[in-house]
């Protein structure tokens, strides 16, 4: 568009992607949020210092504070986004669901007013009749919101939000509405300008969601038919057009397994999953906001506005999938590599090699979108773009958003908001491969372990392990994977790797170089890619259909050996109450001396806005706590020990 950028940034995103891709960027405070990208007069510093005549607020911090764009707009600085009454009226969940009542929008059966205390919450909650939703009025993006099924949840999870509320919006009220149970949770893209002319660019499916934020998103639905799409796109203009709306918005609605819908949300801002609604409608949402925002009309009507295609989007987060679905990493991006090779891919990121994943700040990588004539060929692709994704230094949830893409009622279409907890009840642990996988796994294993063998041969001329290759074309292998041994007889023919395993024979041919992170090959006939993790002598890692694994290859003579070592016993470590993630110890609800009970909440730690507690691994009495509320803690970090 020929529009010179200004990045505003904290003093640890001095190196970050945005802030070198602007024209100019300038530092607006330290790392915590509160001291710089929420300071608001700070970034209108920054406004004058650059003579910047306009802001695009992104999706998070100020995009959605009315306060912010009135000091923009007395400034005489455009703000990229709707008008300040807008954003007061939709950010507030009461008010909102008010005037969607008023604009004849559906809206959830609840209690509209404020929550004043836990006593009124545990009354409304059996007014309304269980279960219910408590979330902030002022909240979003899945923060301060909790399902309570009786009164202790309902106590609970007054506590809970109002403490997230505050923490995330400085405004802890809360109200109570019914839950709706099993819906699936779909959104509609609206857009207008200043000359009352709106269009609704269709839905976006997001009922894929751990803690009430998503984790996989599609457009269009697979749910929807025509008469239900439209019905809604234009309750959710008629929302829009009662409150004045201009710009880019996104109205959220819970729908039912019968197709109906009620108004969750509208949120103010540009939404992160944006882009699929871009692949398949061909609009280019920043670009019409920033074009509204000067005074445009919209250069399309609704009957211009096509479906074309499937685009699917997974969050790549920097998060232990084991835990708790997604629980933050942090750390340094020693190796990054998108797969930008894979057809109608498409990788939104602030990060690049050698970044760095903080406490501070959301731990998205990136959002990974897929874009194809069809569900099946976009989901296709997302499949390979995930397992060519080159992601080490930190934790992350490709092996999770891996395995839903394989479950059978995703590729259905099946799904509501509680997808991930009915199909992992007891949460995620990995993938779990079946004979073909778990084949080409081993096959994988035997061709990183030969191949670098033969390497040493050449390289090292070395004779110790080496003497059992050098006169050898065959070789026999154990496999151990977890608690299964399987014997291996393997050899080379030409570029091929034959291989018998238990009896089934596996040919394994592949170009890849010993030194790339991904191994594509081709096994039975079938393109498959992995990744190598590690590999030191017996013990390899790799990544297959997006799970690490950690084949352990030995000759027979070694496996032999093996066989006869002992176990190491296993750690007992109930007695110590760790952090699973980084992050900093909110509270501490016990002391030294005291007796607690096994399952006993002892500890809250917050991470990222996000309240997570802690609960006690056996009971006894409080030997030690090493941590105090206000302490950064780290993950693996060992709070308190009970004896």
């Amino acid at each position: 568009m020929g529009i010179k950028s200004v990045a505003v940034h904290s003093d640890v995103d001095s190196n970050a992607l945005h802030a070198r891709m602007a024209d100019e960027a300038v530092c607006v405070g330290t790392a915590p949020s509160r001291d710089s990208y929420l300071r608001i007069d700070r970034i209108l510093d920054a406004i004058k210092a650059t003579g910047a005549q306009a802001v695009h607020p992104g999706y998070g911090f100020l995009s959605e504070n009315r306060e912010f764009a009135k000091a923009l707009k007395e400034n005489g600085v455009t703000f990229i986004g709707p008008p300040p009454r807008a954003i007061e009226a939709m950010g507030d969940k009461i008010e909102s669901k008010l005037i969607a009542k008023n604009a004849k929008v559906n809206t959830i059966p609840g209690f509209d007013g404020v929550v004043k205390d836990v006593d009124e919450a545990v009354k409304i909650a059996n007014d309304i009749g269980y279960p219910v939703m408590i979330k902030a009025s002022a909240g979003g993006g899945g923060k301060g919101m909790r399902i309570a099924w009786n009164d202790n949840d309902t106590r609970e999870g007054f506590r809970f939000s109002s403490q997230e509320a505050a923490s995330s919006f400085g405004d802890d009220r809360l109200l109570i509405e019914k839950f709706i149970d099993n819906p699936r949770h779909i959104e509609i893209q609206v857009l207008l300008d200043q000359h009352g002319n709106g269009v609704f660019l269709n839905e976006r499916e997001c009922s894929i969601q751990r803690r009430n934020q998503k984790v996989i998103e599609e457009a269009p639905s697979t749910f929807l038919d025509p008469e239900t799409r439209a019905a809604m796109g234009e309750q959710a203009l008629a929302l829009a057009t009662a409150v004045g709306y201009f710009s880019a918005g996104t109205v959220e609605f819970l729908v039912d397994s019968q197709k109906n819908f009620y108004f969750l949300e509208m949120n103010t801002r540009l939404q992160v999953e944006h882009p699929i609604t871009e692949c398949i409608t061909g609009v280019d949402l920043v670009r019409e906001m920033i074009r509204v925002a000067a005074g445009y009309k919209l250069p399309f009507k609704q009957s211009d506005i096509p479906i074309d295609g499937w685009a699917v989007e997974c969050r790549v987060y920097a998060e232990d999938p084991f835990k708790s679905f997604g629980l933050p990493s942090t750390g340094r991006l020693r190796q990054y590599k998108e797969p930008l090779h894979v057809p109608g891919v498409r990788v939104d990121t602030g990060v690049v090699e050698g970044s760095e994943i903080s406490v501070y700040y959301d731990p998205m990588i990136c959002k990974l979108v897929t874009h194809s004539k069809n569900r099946t060929d976009a989901l296709n692709n997302m499949k390979d773009a995930l397992d060519s994704y080159v992601i080490r230094g930190v934790n992350h949830n490709v092996s999770l958003l891996r395995d839903v893409l394989r479950n059978q009622d995703f590729i259905k279409g099946n799904i509501t908001t509680k997808f991930l907890y009915e199909k992992y009840p007891d949460g995620f642990c990995g993938t779990t491969l079946n004979d073909t996988q778990r084949n080409e796994l081993i096959a994988g294993a035997c061709y990183i372990y030969l191949k670098k063998m033969l390497q040493s041969q050449n390289y090292l001329n070395s004779k110790s392990q080496i003497d059992l290759l050098q006169q050898s074309t065959s070789w026999n292998l154990t496999i151990v994977l977890g608690d299964v041994s399987y014997n291996v007889a393997t050899r080379f023919d030409k570029n091929n790797l034959i291989l018998d395993i238990n009896g089934m024979k596996v040919t394994m041919k592949s170009q890849s170089s010993f030194g790339s992170p991904v191994l594509e090959a081709d096994i039975n006939g079938n393109k498959v890619t992995m990744q190598t993790i590690s590999h030191k002598q017996h013990d390899i890692k790799i990544q297959h259909c997006g799970t690490v694994f950690n084949p352990v290859v030995y000759t027979q003579k070694e496996a032999d050996y093996v066989a006869l070592m002992p176990e190491k016993p296993k750690i007992d470590l109930s007695p110590f109450l760790s952090s699973p993630m980084p992050g900093v110890l909110f509270s501490v609800a016990c002391e030294v001396g005291q007796q607690v009970s096994e399952g006993e909440e002892l500890a809250v730690i917050e991470a990222m806005k996000m309240q997570n507690s802690l609960f006690a691994g056996k009971s006894g009495k409080v030997k030690k706590v090493f941590f105090k509320p206000g302490d950064s803690v780290g993950e693996n970090d060992v709070i308190l020990e009970i004896e």
